[in-house]
């Protein structure tokens, strides 16, 4: 059966077409080609010439012009579109013209690293040129060290290695620095919230050190689509960046479905599990015979879909080793063999968790399915790229779950396949993380008096880690005096400098990972389900007082959400819009919080299958929130009565919580939400969204900017949600909010629109 008859066979199946939301045809597209410019070196463009490519995409043309004009540039351009030529052209034809430039890549991970290490060596290999180009990470060996930093024209790495394995011991990469021409950041639309923080104080860092040794290099930043990658970007470089987001690259045709499997529970707004769906559909593409890749969120999902589908080839008489599981954990050796093998046809199906998302080369793929919306509208469309590369027709079919944001999805699907609404965003001014660079960037270069680093305020910090015995201030200067490695002591994916360590008892002692002390309560209290890398963990024991974790390994179809008691106290208020009957605000606020007890949530149903007590210490948190207050006129009008107005506010928050990481492209655990009924600050009815970092990121302050998209969103999904007095996948359970909150949370959020849109005004 070809791909094309697949299609027609889903369209004319009952079982499955009745469940298809929305299917979006993507016509193909001609590729927009340019030739090779006048100034690329001979050698690059005859290897070139030897692997077949005998033109450039128009893209690829206009990012080496402007790369050769000395601009920062950022691409966002689909999945295999050629992004990686874009910006190794430039940097091979600057190392041939002059043999001591040098170049920095960095990629979020050490498999995108590897995969894109390969690719630019067959291109030197094919130019018969000297130039010498490395990864650097963890896995080098220290043998090979010394030869990177003396040699290495282009040094392939990643934010963790810039930030403990190179910056802090720049004294022994003068070469580097000295001749840095280039620094490439991929996937820069990762990069965002605490760790796109983190990255815009590394690259301040970097320039520093650049600057020290009389450098100073461009960026070259690739991204997918999201709505502000010239924001993002300049941001994180705090340079002016051209943008070139118009692709040369061919496409086929792509069909695009939204799946929403069918309801076995209206009330509880459960429908049946993406995996079951899945394996349904699974059994017709291995009949099919075209080759598949599925996208999983978790390892469990991972090796469940992989069983199921292992054993329905054996059903159809295919050979199991034709599918595959591949996901982290696996040996490199093994993730090799299976990413060769989806290349040359061997392997017929392959399950993944996000680690094929990113551009490693696979090869070209018939099917994409997406077991559950993966969490941004960025991520879907680089799951689906990996279906359909370059001229291939290609189906993808992205299967819901009963969650709020893949049920909105299944809604509106011009949310979807419009221009993203979602913003990167990041703030590396935070305080806490931009201190936390200071001291490392103090340890590398000693300060200058008035040296501004990142915020003209940096001399207040500096004295103020003086004082902390921290640095030592003499002859103009602000040196190092501490006698521990500040780098060490930082992770790149925390806000907060103290942190809880997770020990991995189940054969012997092992540190997996840490969590800062603010998300700790939540994430590692006594009895949790930790998920490390997808890896469940069951907490046995929360050391509070030595800030440690103690897990061990298990199998569980349940997760832990804990119960928090949470007062807000605002401390400053930086902006307000008083409209008729609500005030919009944004300002510092300290949030207390203690975590109480536990829900027990069956995986996939969402159900709630038991609960228990805890007793913990109330910890603080400064923080940025926006914050809605409802004057009495606005709850008077809509007739909330008051024994209903908590559950009301309640509802809307939880919505409000739910449907925010659709616009601000942030985990649901990144944002807040606290509802008031009589909040101490203003005497009024009033719902906090906060940034769940110390210091903020920025996300609520982009609330405050847009309010409108996350409101009418909000109302959307209350309106279509097709359960009666509400649920998981909208307000709430109805235990939670009350047996009348989603009739009266429908009036509310339409009044709120009304407000906020300035339309209607209530009277």
């Amino acid at each position: 059966m070809t791909l094309e008859q697949l299609v027609d066979f889903i369209k004319n199946d009952p079982e499955i077409s009745e469940n298809i939301a929305f299917w979006q045809e993507i016509p193909p597209k001609e590729a927009d080609y340019s030739e090779f410019p006048e100034n690329l070196n001979p050698r690059i463009i005859e290897a070139l010439i030897q692997k077949n490519i005998n033109a450039l995409y128009s893209h690829q043309r206009k990012a080496f012009e402007k790369i050769e004009e000395g601009r920062h540039i950022v691409l966002v351009t689909p999945t295999a579109s050629g992004k990686t030529l874009a910006y190794n052209l430039p940097v091979l034809n600057k190392i041939l013209l002059e043999e001591d430039s040098r170049a920095i890549y960095l990629f979020p991970t050490k498999a995108l690293s590897q995969d894109q290490f390969k690719e630019l060596h067959d291109l030197i290999t094919l130019m018969k040129s000297d130039i010498r180009t490395y990864t650097f990470d963890g896995d080098t060996p220290v043998t090979a060290r010394k030869a990177i930093r003396r040699a290495g024209h282009i040094v392939i790495t990643n934010p963790n290695m810039l930030h403990q394995g190179i910056l802090p011991h720049h004294t022994i990469w003068v070469k580097l620095f000295e001749n840095l021409k280039y620094v490439v950041i991929d996937e820069i639309h990762h990069y965002r919230g605490v760790f796109g923080s983190h990255l815009g104080n590394l690259i301040r860092r970097l320039k520093r050190i650049a600057a020290f040794y009389g450098s100073k290099p461009q960026f070259i930043c690739c991204s997918a689509t999201i709505a502000n990658p010239s924001e993002l970007a300049e941001k994180i470089i705090e340079e002016p960046v051209f943008l070139i987001d118009q692709s040369g690259a061919p496409s086929g045709r792509k069909h695009f479905l939204l799946y929403n499997p069918p309801l076995v529970n209206k009330e509880l707004g459960i429908r049946r599990s993406a995996v079951t769906e899945v394996r349904k559909l699974a059994s017709h593409l291995l009949s099919a015979g075209v080759q598949f890749i599925v996208f999983a969120r978790s390892r469990i999902r991972v090796e469940i879909i992989t069983r199921y589908i292992k054993d329905a080839a054996k059903n159809q008489h295919i050979d199991t080793k034709k599918i595959s599981g591949y996901r982290g954990g696996y040996l490199p050796l093994e993730r090799r063999r299976i990413e060769q093998g989806l290349k040359n046809g061997e392997i017929l199906g392959v399950v993944s968790t996000n680690a094929l998302e990113l551009g490693i080369d696979i090869g070209k793929l018939d099917v994409s399915i997406l077991a559950g919306y993966p969490g941004t509208i960025a991520s879907a469309w680089q799951q689906a790229g990996r279906a359909g590369r370059r001229t291939h027709t290609s189906l993808t079919i992205l299967i819901a779950t009963s969650s709020p944001l893949n049920q909105y999805i299944m809604d509106h699907p011009e949310y979807f396949f419009e221009k993203s609404p979602e913003s990167g965003i990041v703030d590396p001014n935070n305080l806490l993380i931009l201190m936390s660079h200071m001291k490392c960037a103090a340890f590398e270069i000693p300060f200058r008096d008035h040296e501004i680093f990142g915020i003209q305020d940096s001399k207040e910090i500096l004295d103020y880690l003086v004082d902390k015995n921290v640095l030592r201030h003499t002859d103009g200067k602000y040196y190092w005096m501490s006698e521990i490695f500040p780098a060490e002591e930082i992770s790149l994916r925390s806000a907060s400098p103290d942190n809880v360590v997770i020990i991995d008892t189940t054969r012997g002692e092992r540190v997996i990972g840490e969590v800062d002390l603010f998300s700790a309560q939540m994430l590692v209290h006594q009895d949790a389900i930790y998920m490390h890398e997808t890896n469940q963990f069951h907490v046995d024991r929360l050391d509070w007082e030595r800030k440690k974790a103690y897990v061990r390994s298990v199998s569980v179809d349940y997760f832990t959400d804990a119960i928090t008691k949470t007062n807000i106290k605002v401390l400053s208020v930086d902006e307000e819009k008083n409209l008729q009957k609500i005030t919009l605000a944004y300002g510092d606020v300290n949030v207390a919080t203690v975590t109480t007890g536990y829900k027990k949530i069956k995986l996939f149903s969402h159900e709630n299958v038991g609960a228990g007590r805890l007793h913990l210490p109330e910890i603080e948190m400064s923080t940025s929130a926006f914050w809605l207050e409802f004057l009495p006129d606005f709850i008077e009008v809509l007739g909330i009565q008051p024994a209903f107005l908590g559950g009301v506010l309640q509802g809307a928050a939880n919505v409000f919580r739910n449907i925010a990481p659709l616009f601000v492209m942030c985990d649901p655990g990144d944002i807040r939400a606290v509802p008031m009924v009589k909040a101490p600050f203003s005497q009024r009815p009033t719902i906090y969204l906060y940034d769940n970092f110390p210091g903020g990121v920025g996300l609520s302050l982009k609330i405050m900017n847009y309010p409108y998209p996350i409101v009418e969103g909000a109302l959307n999904l209350v309106e279509n949600c097709p359960c009666e007095s509400g649920c998981p996948s909208c307000v709430g359970p109805v235990l939670e909010v009350g047996e009348k909150s989603k009739h009266l949370v429908k009036f509310f959020l339409r009044a709120l629109n009304d407000q906020i849109n300035r339309k209607i005004s209530i009277s």
